[in-house]
């Protein structure tokens, strides 16, 4: 189809109803993210911290890579439940694949490291391919398809590895990745933030970003446009994978061993989590990735004041789940207050 196929025109009216949605969805955040901040940094000196703030950047930095592409899978109307797993799989498939070059090898670094990380995307993009594919051709609910690929993806980590972490990477890798800094922050933060930078340019100024508006909104009426419905989605999920992956291999990286456990259910539910708190609507069609990322930030910074304030562990679980149920219960406000409009 020609790219100067038309989508289903918005008049002003649905317009208006999108700005509504969108500041009944965001606006506590910025005002929430205050009051975290200035509550922890009274209560707790250590907050403040350089340290400790870099901790929070890098740390958000990895919760935002995952939650956009989470936020996209979610606005073209999908789930993806799969990311925590493809971030243990990276991050033993990484590190399996350069222990094994370099002991084949035995250098050079460069290149050992080059195609572990090759190698790691690449499983990534394989999982995503394969729930896109699923979703698509086979027409299985996004959410069946992604929790099987959870379980089995997993499965696959833990027998590579029989739960023992994986040594032997170079450490030029671990040092640039991992360690290194430039102008007093660590190399995940700039990944980051171009990452969501990239990833904004693409929902505003490019057809994928429009087609995924336009599917998740409506799919019925995408179709009658001329959307390649298909091809887009399998996009989205590949993306989320992609995605997923580099955030195992920045962990493999900074941890310096690829370990099967890295990621779970906790990054899974908190990437959905971040997308739903940063504006991104469950029934699709609505979210920016900007927002996302500072819905990522406010989840990284609450979770290291419980840490800092020295909140049981068992309890943290039970915040992030108020914080999801208040998110929907908000999103279906909004969508009421939109149909009064």
């Amino acid at each position: 189809m020609s790219s100067t196929v038309a989508l289903p025109a918005h008049n002003t009216s649905s317009a208006s109803r999108d700005i509504l949605h969108s500041l009944l969805r965001v606006g506590l955040l910025p005002l929430l993210l205050l009051i975290v901040v200035v509550g922890t940094s009274l209560m707790s000196p250590y907050f403040l911290g350089w340290l400790n703030v870099l901790n929070i950047l890098r740390m958000a930095s990895f919760l935002a890579i995952i939650a956009c592409g989470q936020a996209l899978v979610i606005i073209a109307g999908g789930f993806d439940l799969s990311v925590g797993a493809v971030v243990a799989l990276s991050s033993v498939v990484t590190a399996k694949v350069m222990a094994a070059l370099s002991t084949a090898l035995g250098g050079p670094e460069l290149l050992v490291a080059v195609l572990g990380v090759l190698a790691g995307l690449g499983s990534g993009f394989a999982i995503g391919l394969f729930n896109g594919l699923c979703v698509s051709r086979l027409k299985v609910s996004g959410f069946v398809v992604t929790l099987g690929t959870m379980s089995a993806t997993a499965g696959i980590g833990l027998l590579l590895t029989n739960g023992i972490p994986v040594y032997g990477m170079p450490n030029s890798f671990v040092k640039a990745i991992g360690r290194s800094q430039v102008l007093g922050f660590p190399i995940a933060i700039y990944i980051g933030l171009a990452i969501v930078m990239v990833i904004a340019f693409v929902q505003r100024r490019t057809l994928f970003g429009r087609y995924v508006y336009a599917i998740g909104g409506n799919q019925e009426a995408a179709v009658v446009s001329g959307v390649s419905i298909r091809r887009h989605l399998v996009g989205t999920y590949v993306l989320s994978g992609v995605l997923a992956a580099l955030v195992g291999i920045l962990l493999t990286a900074l941890v310096g061993s690829g370990q099967a456990t890295l990621g779970g259910d906790t990054m899974m539910l908190q990437s959905i989590a971040a997308a739903v708190i940063g504006g991104v609507s469950l029934r699709g069609g609505i979210g920016r990735v900007e927002v996302v990322a500072v819905a990522a930030l406010f989840l990284t910074i609450l979770s290291n004041a419980l840490n800092l304030l020295h909140v049981d562990s068992r309890l943290q679980p039970i915040f992030l789940g108020l914080i999801m149920v208040v998110a929907v219960a908000l999103d279906e406000f909004s969508r009421r207050r939109m149909s009064s409009v």
